[in-house]
């Protein structure tokens, strides 16, 4: 039998292999946006065994496990790492169409030269001859990052983070990989939330004020964005189920966090919530664009769905859900346009977890593009429940047709796992096979220059220049 993941794994002509293997292969990794902790980074650690490196944390798998009907002694529980391995391998066997099929024994390849993909037959061989690879000290966290090719990778940090463990690796020169914090301030954006007011002074505590209005708040923030400047960040990071926009002002916004201040456990309402964070998300974007950082908002995901498993097992474990709600571009474009307005529109990527809001974005996106830049507005990755085949192929046909491919930024892994870098790989053979089929349709000429630098700008120039400031 021929070997599963082979030279031609998902590439279906010609020139979809000559696109790959010449241009798409070996670009080095982006990866500006993951769940990565930097202090796994800056101690190197070591995994002691698949289990530890493949399923921790994991709840792309996990959801697969529940699916197949795995109890979740074998998922979260107190199973063996070892049980754990072999009901994974159990489930995965069978996991035709869904992409951790290919993610997974793509990781088995590139990572520990196993050619055979995973099955219950084989797990007690996979497992040992993992454990073996493991234990050779060559795979460790810093390991996986140098063997996958990782140019540069962004974390994503709350913004009372010290950041300490950013600075220990930019200070070991032995290691080449840029590692940089991404500033995630959804916990300051989150008024209505239950956590909001402890926070609040969290945020004073780490900055040294003490934070009674508006103002004091800003003064804190302005601090924070500073601080993360200073350890090279580039990126922010907002993650809503909705966005919302109000008119408002800065007098209104001082009075909904006075209410939140003074009764920290009365209710809201919807109104003020949209004012209050209508204001913040104005003053974010505005302090984005003064200091140069790309702004991400993502948005369309309903989280904690099942309200049981939340409360034993807590959040990102597997519980989301995709969302949407068909008045999503009304509250962004007003948003976007008073950015613009006033001259402080940042370089921005929207996201939407709902693939049915591909084109609302792209035709969006448009709108405000100003011409200082190729796609400094630019439409998210298909990421999360839409990373597959077919999202990443129809995120890639939308933009193509509704907007200017060339200047997209490409994949992301958003993950916790160091093996997820082959989800790279998987978007860079579906991107030349999404072009090569394009040139052998008669879409498009067979002209290899022009598409050879479409594909390693989308699959390194691009997000080089925008997080690095680097022309390759």
């Amino acid at each position: 039998m021929a070997t599963f993941i082979n030279n031609q794994f998902l590439l279906h002509s010609a020139t979809a292999e000559n696109l790959y293997f010449t241009y798409a292969q070996n670009c080095p990794i982006v990866d500006y946006h993951c769940h990565i902790e930097a202090k796994d980074i800056a101690q190197d650690i070591i995994f002691k065994n698949i289990t530890q490196l493949w399923l921790s944390g994991d709840h792309y798998k996990w959801r697969l496990m529940r699916s197949a009907g795995v109890d979740e002694q074998y998922i979260t529980g107190d199973a063996s790492d070892h049980d754990k391995f072999i009901a994974w391998a159990k489930v995965l066997e069978g996991a035709i169409g869904n992409p951790l099929y290919h993610w997974s024994n793509l990781e088995l390849v590139r990572y520990f030269d196993i050619t055979e993909p995973l099955t219950s037959a084989n797990a007690e061989k996979v497992w040992e001859i993992t454990s073996a690879k493991l234990a050779s000290g060559e795979l460790t966290a810093r390991g996986l990052i140098k063997k996958s090719n990782v140019k540069l990778l962004c974390t994503t940090d709350d913004p009372i983070d010290d950041l300490r463990w950013h600075k220990v690796i930019a200070d070991d020169a032995l290691f080449e990989t840029i590692v940089l914090p991404a500033f995630r301030p959804d916990r300051i954006v989150d008024i209505e939330k239950g956590g909001f007011s402890n926070y609040l002074q969290a945020l004073g505590k780490s900055t040294g004020i003490d934070i009674k209005d508006w103002d004091d708040l800003k003064r804190a923030l302005r601090d924070r964005i500073h601080y993360f400047e200073t350890h090279g960040c580039r990126l922010a990071d907002h993650g809503m189920e909705k966005f919302v926009f109000a008119e408002t002002s800065d007098d209104e916004a001082n009075a909904v966090l006075m209410q939140r201040i003074s009764h920290p456990k009365q209710s809201l309402t919807k109104e003020e919530i949209a004012k209050y964070k209508t204001a913040i998300m104005i003053f974010f974007a505005t302090e984005y664009k003064e200091h140069n950082w790309t702004m991400q908002l993502h948005f369309g995901c309903r989280r904690d769905n099942n309200e049981s498993a939340y409360r034993s097992l807590g959040i990102n474990t597997g519980f989301d859900a995709i969302s949407g709600y068909a008045d999503f571009v009304d509250p962004l474009a007003n948003y976007m346009s008073i950015l613009t307005m006033i001259d402080k529109l940042p370089g921005m990527i929207l996201y939407s977890l709902n693939p049915n809001d591909n084109a609302m974005i792209d035709t969006l996106i448009g709108c405000f593009q100003d011409g200082s830049k190729p796609m400094k507005i630019q439409h998210g990755s298909a990421w999360w429940f839409n990373d597959n085949m077919s999202g990443i192929q129809n995120h890639l046909r939308s933009l193509a047709e509704q907007s200017y491919l060339p200047g997209f930024i490409g994949m992301l892994t958003d993950s916790r796992s160091f093996l997820s870098y082959t989800r790279h790989e998987y978007f860079r053979r579906i991107l030349c096979n999404f072009l090569g089929d394009m040139v052998e349709r008669g879409e498009f000429p067979k002209h290899m220059e022009i598409l050879g630098k479409i594909v390693t700008d989308i699959c390194y120039n691009n997000a080089m220049k925008m997080f690095a400031d680097e022309e390759n």
